[in-house]
């Protein structure tokens, strides 16, 4: 159904700013037809939606540019812990049993429908499947995604190297029984993984009226092997999507990187010729001068993760020095685990904030135009959308929300980007739109029985407790040779300081 939104103040987000005190927004086929003032006055509305926009924002859809949804059924399960140790408690590395599709499909679901009442439009999900990838699994997650209405981009986030590969120190600190069973836990050859991805792209990439997308993920350069490495980069290449890595999200990785390679994770990367214009590195707290330099050079993407990096002391990321070098950058809530819900907005808040404890110069805290930025057209770079959404322009799909003013965070409205970053939760969101469709309006989901949902996730309680127990057993057994492992990369100079405390516990 064709929309016309008529008379609301209009955000645009697009190269010049352009905003608009009161405007009208034609969506038809699911695209931005016409935007401007009184573009609607004298045509004949037909079968389309009117929709009156008095009092309203209609703004870019938010993109939230890094997400793990196996791991949405965790809200509030864990305690927090440096990201080493905490990994142990919601991705077991011992684990080799495999969930079933309703499983799959439920928990995936839960996610997009809490994402699109908080106004987010556009998902890149890391999914990782724990121990490796089935059909059943991969195809619940891209039905739930295609079912939602939402936008995203999903990648295999798989690792092809033993537990004890990707750490510096641990294969030493673990006693042999343990080294065994590391061992045998099933893993993907590089050949097994190329096939598999190249399935799951000739099966979903740009379908859905290219609402669902495929991208490629080696998980952390550590995580893989180097020709695995490359050879997603390959991938990458031939199908023109990104390639998301984590990279020196922790102190421990830098120290890694040193033992492993006598040089940054950055410089590895680069150096095996992976570091491009389609290479998304993730979080990039523990970064120095010349890593910046390099992703400069090389074009890529870095996607912030703020309140994932206070919730599990990774530290906080040098974001002026990365913006001031002309790094494209978005926001990613990370996962639900570290955010305790899917509320892209507080990142953005957070992203406003964390940074004014990092720098002393009050002129390099982000601003307001900033943090929108990443939260629209930076997140849409960082997923190659750039010329399809992250903001409201003529030929660009209509992704798009309707933001009631008339709420308590505008009263009394000052500045509206302001109000929008530091005042707004989500909870003036009246309508969410993706791809010309509303799927959200007056905070009831329109694609998902939400009751019913929320009725089949309460079911799984006594399931998801088991889970919980083993998991959790299972990593207090490994939890002091990995404590021991933290402990002593901490003792590491590696020349710089990403925590506001003490470098050494």
């Amino acid at each position: 159904m064709d929309i016309i939104i008529r008379n609301a103040r209009v955000l645009t987000m697009d190269e010049h700013d352009t905003e608009y005190e009161r405007a009208d927004v034609l969506i038809a086929d699911g695209v931005i037809k016409k935007m401007g003032p009184d573009v609607a006055a004298g045509i004949e509305t037909g079968s389309a939606r009117v929709v009156d926009g008095e009092g309203k924002l209609v703004m870019p859809g938010l993109i939230n540019a890094h997400f793990h949804s196996p791991v949405n059924f965790l809200k509030g399960a864990l305690v927090d812990a440096p990201l080493e140790l905490y990994m142990l408690y919601e991705v077991p590395p011992l684990q080799r049993q495999t969930v079933d599709r309703e499983f799959a499909y439920t928990r995936t679901m839960l996610g997009a429908v809490e994402l699109l009442k908080q106004g987010v439009t556009t998902n890149h999900d890391d999914c990782f499947f724990v121990p490796v990838p089935t059909d059943e699994e991969v195809n619940a997650v891209m039905n739930a995604y295609t079912d939602a209405g939402i936008r995203a981009s999903v990648t295999l986030c798989q690792v092809n190297v033993r537990e004890y590969e990707k750490y510096p120190f641990l294969y030493d600190l673990l006693p042999d029984d343990i080294r065994t069973e590391m061992e045998e836990v099933p893993l993907l050859t590089t050949d097994e993984l190329i096939g598999y991805y190249e399935r799951f792209i000739e099966h979903w990439h740009d379908t859905a009226n290219g609402r669902i997308r495929c991208s490629v993920s080696c998980s952390a350069p550590q995580r893989v092997t180097p020709d695995c490495l490359r050879a997603l980069n390959d991938l990458s290449e031939k199908h023109n999507i990104p390639y998301k890595m984590h990279i020196l999200e922790t102190k421990l990785q830098r120290v890694l990187g040193e033992e492993m390679h006598g040089k940054s994770f950055i410089q590895y990367v680069k150096d095996q010729g992976v570091l491009t214009d389609r290479a998304v590195v993730i979080h990039s707290v523990w970064v120095d001068d010349a890593d910046i330099k390099a992703m400069a050079e090389s074009g890529c993407s870095v996607i912030h993760n703020p309140i994932s990096n206070l919730k599990i002391g990774s530290g906080v990321m040098p974001f002026r020095r990365l913006k001031n070098a002309g790094i494209n950058i978005g926001l990613g809530i990370d996962e639900v685990p570290v955010d305790d819900g899917c509320n892209l907005w507080t990142v953005g808040k957070t992203a406003g904030l964390v940074h004014k404890i990092a720098d002393a110069e009050y002129q390099n805290w982000p601003h307001e135009n900033e943090i929108l930025d990443m939260l629209t057209r930076g997140g849409a770079r960082t997923m190659g959308l750039q010329n399809r959404v992250g903001m409201l322009k003529e030929g660009y799909r209509a992704d798009m929300l309707l933001v009631d003013l008339d709420t308590l965070p505008f009263t009394p409205l000052h500045n509206l980007k302001r109000a929008l970053v530091f005042c707004e939760n989500g909870g003036s969101l009246k309508m969410t739109i993706v791809d010309g469709r509303i799927v959200v309006e007056d905070g009831e989901v329109l694609t998902v029985d939400e009751a019913a949902l929320r009725k089949k996730v309460r079911g799984y309680t006594d399931r998801l407790s088991a889970q919980l127990d083993l998991m959790t057993e299972s990593a207090d057994r490994l939890a002091p040779y990995y404590r021991e492992m933290y402990l002593k990369t901490s003792q590491k100079d590696v020349g710089m300081n990403r925590w506001a405390g003490p470098m050494t516990p």
